[in-house]
């Protein structure tokens, strides 16, 4: 008899677990739908960090802006810089992933195969770092944001939270920052120089970009071109 209680009490405190769960995870992705994000995980790491190694005057530049007032150009580049397959993909690229895993076993170094999605839900959410328990995370909420937003809005968030620089989060401040533009009306240029720093923009600068940077700039222009400008963006998104 009291093993059957322990099991019947077992039994809903895991339903309660995985209710709470449930809740404190889909809610805020669902309410991010429509909400603009007050900021972001990565923006308050980046503003930890910069204040442990000391430097007092940190500030995070963050202005969000909707989406029809950020030039399609910048969500082109952004997607050939960094998720090719974002506008028929569910979250995740498995060829991408695929490819290196076996690049990793073959001696190369471990590349990352985010999607834009899965940014999206790192650099919301999560903290820092490869480990298994975090990517695990990240899997999930990368199905709760497929799943629960559609592909424009992906977009949005990413190229609102996105970072372009030091303390330079979202496309409008790097626009007005270094171009002293508004987002809604970047070149095609400008908009390939931005994505080209996409990877590391640490260590890669849109203010003084390198040889290497300029390269990425010039092959994301050719990208951009290949794909077919910005209806590419809209032409393969998949069904709702």
């Amino acid at each position: 008899m009291a093993k059957s209680r322990f099991g019947s009490w077992l039994r809903r405190a895991l339903l309660r677990a995985v209710l709470a769960w449930l809740v404190i995870t889909v809610l805020p992705v669902l309410v991010l739908r429509w909400v603009p994000p007050l900021t972001s995980a990565f923006m308050l790491e980046a503003k930890w960090r910069a204040l442990n190694a000391g430097e007092r005057v940190y500030r995070t530049d963050y202005r969000w802006v909707s989406y029809g007032r950020i030039s399609p150009l910048v969500g082109l580049a952004a997607v050939a810089s960094e998720d090719q397959t974002f506008p028929f993909n569910h979250g995740f690229d498995f060829r991408a992933i695929d490819q290196a895993i076996r690049s990793a076993e073959r001696g190369g170094r471990l590349r990352g195969a985010s999607t834009i999605t899965q940014q999206v839900a790192k650099n919301l959410f999560l903290w820092g770092g490869r480990s298994w328990i975090r990517k695990g995370i990240e899997a999930y909420l990368t199905v709760l944001i497929d799943v629960l937003w559609p592909k424009q809005r992906v977009l949005e968030v990413y190229l609102n939270i996105a970072q372009f620089g030091h303390g330079i989060f979202g496309v409008q401040a790097a626009a007005e920052r270094f171009f002293h533009e508004p987002a809604v009306r970047l070149s095609a240029p400008q908009a390939a120089l931005l994505a080209a720093v996409l990877p590391d923009p640490v260590h890669w600068h849109v203010a003084d970009p390198s040889p290497f940077v300029r390269w990425r700039q010039r092959w994301l222009l050719r990208q951009m071109q290949d794909l077919g400008g910005p209806a590419y963006l809209k032409a393969h998104a998949p069904p709702r």
